[in-house]
């Protein structure tokens, strides 16, 4: 491992809303990027982006995740 920057990718699974889904995002968004307003570039390059699981390359990312929000339903009765 080296000291030199490389793109990394950070993955999070939650069980949300579509609209709580978008305002983690702004969340992190922010995080990224206190100073939306500032001029391109970003001083840290960045990207966000949204699945729905149904939209996963792999079903079986988050296998804890998803047996939780099977329970979620069926405890809500859902």
């Amino acid at each position: 491992m080296t000291d030199q920057a490389g793109v990394w990718e950070l993955r999070l699974g939650v069980y949300a809303t579509h609209a709580q889904a978008e305002q983690i995002k702004e969340q992190i968004t922010r995080l990224l990027c206190p100073d939306p307003e500032h001029a391109p570039p970003c001083p840290i390059p960045w990207s966000a982006l949204l699945l729905h699981e149904s939209d996963l390359e792999d079903a079986d990312t988050y296998p804890e995740l998803v047996e939780q929000a099977r329970i979620e339903r069926r405890q809500r009765g859902g």
